[in-house]
């Protein structure tokens, strides 16, 4: 089989996979979680809904869509081993990324069957959301590498790297906080929505306010630290391991996670409008696929085959 064709499906896989998580954000704004009822893998009660209402139309839309999703991992996986001799990272990649789409799979089950859908505003939901957007990170950084090695991409190694190593770490941490500390937003402007800025910086403030509407107002500060992470970091990088893919990838970052932020002051600023969610998280996964990327480039950059150590690597390379 040939191999060219294996690439092009494995991005095309992860374009659908970021399509099927806007989706999901979708059911989730506008309240469709509980559009089946307390059933699953059927809807209601029925493989096919009688006279069904809207939401019920969006979740078994989102339903049928992760089931494809589900199924070109799949065959993915299938394509990998065929393709890639055994020991390969791609079969590796491939093989794991099919592990956490049957995890998101458990998840969104689990979601529907202990009723942490809808109007729920427990701290049970806000803990399977972060679950959810954890476990959603690493499928589509799975499926990102996939991609990313069978285009080419050579095999990232940490010997050597402490300095690179170190530096990558700092921003992908702080992804998966404000990534959950998103999602509860998110979760709360559905919940609790402000009639105006005014109202919602008055609920923001308010004694006794919920958590989801208290962290609304911490999350756009951790979403600017983390900008400025991914902006410094991308920079030292780039110095440390100054390759094509590096400059490159290193610049997308950066300026992702610039757009990223705006959109979400936007968000903020407009009351969170369901378009406008779906644009904020959809640019949120694609920072985290950038400097997932980034940290692959990076990695599979020989030391010795990049300048001599810089003063930053020098120091950040200390005991």
């Amino acid at each position: 089989m040939r191999v060219g064709g294996f690439a092009r499906f494995a991005w095309g896989v992860l374009a659908y996979d970021l399509a099927v998580v806007a989706w999901g954000a979708y059911v989730r704004a506008t309240g469709s979680g509980a559009g089946c009822g307390r059933h699953w893998p059927l809807c209601n009660g029925e493989i096919v809904p009688q006279s069904p209402r809207i939401q019920t139309l969006v979740e078994l839309s989102h339903r049928v869509s992760s089931g494809v999703a589900l199924v070109l991992s799949a065959a993915l996986l299938v394509w990998a081993l065929r393709a890639f001799p055994r020991g390969h990272l791609v079969r590796k990649g491939a093989a794991v990324g099919m592990g956490l789409m049957l995890m998101e799979a458990g998840i969104g089950a689990a979601l529907v069957l202990f009723e942490l859908v809808a109007h729920d505003a427990s701290m049970k939901r806000a803990l399977s959301v972060s679950l959810h957007l954890g476990n959603t990170f690493l499928l589509l950084a799975a499926t990102a590498l996939t991609a990313w090695w069978a285009s080419g991409g050579a095999r990232p190694s940490v010997r050597g790297q402490r300095a690179v190593v170190s530096l990558l770490a700092a921003p992908v941490v702080a992804m998966f906080f404000v990534g959950a500390s998103g999602a509860i937003t998110a979760l709360g402007d559905t919940l609790f929505p402000p009639s105006s800025l005014a109202a919602g910086l008055a609920q923001d403030l308010a004694p006794g306010a919920h958590a989801f509407i208290r962290l609304r107002a911490l999350h756009p500060l951790l979403a600017s630290l983390t900008a400025g992470v991914i902006i410094i970091t991308s920079g030292l990088v780039r110095a440390l391991r100054p390759s094509r893919s590096v400059r490159v990838l290193s610049r997308v970052a950066a300026v992702l996670a610039i757009a990223q932020v705006a959109a979400g002051l936007l968000d903020v600023a407009t009351l969170a409008p369901v378009w406008l969610q779906l644009v904020h998280l959809v640019m949120a996964d694609a920072v985290w696929v950038a400097l997932v990327l980034l940290a692959a480039a990076a990695l599979a950059c020989e030391p010795s085959a990049v300048r001599p150590q810089t003063g930053v690597e020098a120091v950040t390379a200390r005991p």
